[in-house]
């Protein structure tokens, strides 16, 4: 893989950003799941290269309601989706003060059915005009991003007919030009749901029955061709990724039963990939990632684990660069290179970063070269299960990168600094922070040199300018 020289990739980035619609959106800003470019990675420099004694200064903090949903930030407001009692609350506060600027509150009646709390976990998408949320029952919303009055909703699980899915809703919108574009996971056909961003009306609906029955399970030996039922669950938890590849515009979703590309003017299908276990409770939940005209993707469930796509040309073909199930035909028992379960693996100089492990005694933060899946090294982050409320590890963290550093933020709250070296692991510093607890699962986010971490009950922002 060649390496992209700094002005095509921020060329590359501003085209990105216009077809988001975000091309008034300033550097600083994190506007989205995973920031401007969606992809975990931030332009900012002059920041912290060490942690000071005691760790970052703290600028404000706040208790909150529940959720796993990370905030965003935009012109300089920042948006909080959580819920306290028996309500979701879309709530904007100052960036810099946490000065409440508006909030709006809409009834819920979700309830977690494996004893996870209740709030939301999709993060809100910011534009000049809107604020977009999609929370734990399906209820799309659009408010007024100035005044937070709302502007349309529609209650998707009632209107596709939504097989309810174990966790909730937990794919966040993407905006591609007029087209907000949601995995509402509807039957027979409504996997992904494209509406209009300023009045709510539904311009395309495509992914399920059509693209999965008949077709075999790539990589499962002897297992007979998909049969559709109607009562699949289609929705998965991975928020899909927008690209360009061989010059077109590309809709990248990771769904319950696999890749899926499509075209996202038309919903038209490009190509699937099965991607899932045999196990019925098989999740999705990190976002596919795009390198060129190559796509990875890694689960956690049942050592189901990573594949790497060269897309052809024309779009609609793929060959295999390499995949676990592959590797398994040769030696069944190998280790998956990557198994992540939902943290969105950062992308650096030919490799990536990530959090890998279903499960706390299988946490492992590692990296790896993406053309080959080769290990470069691998740090152990296991932990026993709820043995700790703050464990002295990272367990399945959530990593962000500026500034040539990993900001990491560990499932208990423990709040890392990192070197992205690809020769060995370097932990420039470590604080645990003493509000947060297991589970902190939404991953940092960072804005005009300051950086905002979430836990089930509080809000703190840090001061990470050097």
């Amino acid at each position: 893989m060649h390496r992209i020289a700094e002005p095509h990739r921020i060329l590359l980035l501003t085209v990105a950003g216009l077809a988001l619609g975000l091309a008034k959106v300033e550097a600083a800003d994190w506007p989205q799941f995973l920031g401007r470019s969606a992809d975990g990675t931030s332009t900012e420099t002059g920041l912290l290269s060490a942690w000071p004694s005691g760790g970052p200064k703290v600028i404000w903090k706040k208790q909150i309601g529940t959720g796993y949903s990370a905030p965003s930030i935009r012109d300089g407001r920042l948006v909080l989706f959580h819920r306290i009692g028996n309500e979701e609350i879309v709530e904007a506060l100052d960036a810099k003060t946490a000065k409440p600027i508006w909030r709006r509150a809409s009834p819920t009646r979700y309830r977690d059915p494996f004893g996870y709390n209740n709030g939301p976990r999709c993060t809100p998408l910011l534009t000049e005009k809107y604020c977009f949320t999609f929370g734990a029952e399906g209820v799309l919303l659009c408010l007024d991003i100035k005044t937070g009055n709302p502007a349309w909703q529609r209650k998707t699980a009632e209107e596709f007919q939504v097989t309810e899915a174990f966790f909730g809703v937990g794919a966040s919108p993407v905006l591609e030009g007029d087209l907000l574009i949601v995995m509402v996971g509807g039957q027979p056909n409504s996997t992904m749901v494209a509406f209009n961003k300023d009045t709510g009306k539904t311009v395309w609906q495509s992914a399920g029955q059509k693209t999965w029955e008949g077709t075999s399970a790539i990589g499962w030996p002897g297992e007979p061709l998909v049969r559709w039922s109607g009562f699949e669950k289609l929705a998965s938890y991975s928020t899909p990724t927008l690209a360009t590849i061989h010059g077109r515009r590309t809709l990248l979703s990771l769904t319950r039963q696999g890749l899926v590309s499509l075209d996202p003017k038309t919903g038209a299908v490009n190509f699937s990939r099965w991607f899932r276990s045999r196990v019925n409770d098989s999740v999705n939940a990190a976002n596919p990632v795009v390198i060129g005209n190559q796509v990875f993707c890694s689960t956690a469930y049942y050592n189901v684990g990573s594949f790497l796509l060269d897309i052809g040309r024309d779009g609609k073909t793929f060959t295999e660069v390499w995949s676990t199930s592959e590797r398994r035909k040769k030696n069944r028992r190998i280790e998956p290179v990557l198994g992540i379960h939902w943290t969105t693996p950062i992308l650096h100089d030919g490799h990536l970063y990530a959090f890998s492990g279903r499960n706390e005694p299988d946490a492992l933060f590692r990296c790896v070269e993406l053309k080959n899946g080769r290990v470069k090294w691998s740090r152990d982050e296991r932990w026993r299960a709820y043995s700790s409320k703050q464990p002295n590890v990272y367990g399945r963290g959530s990593a962000i990168m500026a500034d040539g550093k990993l900001f990491v933020l560990g499932e208990g709250g423990l709040l890392g600094l990192f070197e992205v070296n690809a020769a060995k692991p370097v932990e420039l510093g470590r604080h645990q922070v003493p509000e947060l607890h297991y589970p902190c699962w939404a991953a940092p986010i960072l804005s005009d040199k300051r950086m905002v971490i979430r836990s089930e009950d509080y809000l703190i922002c840090f001061d990470v300018a050097k």
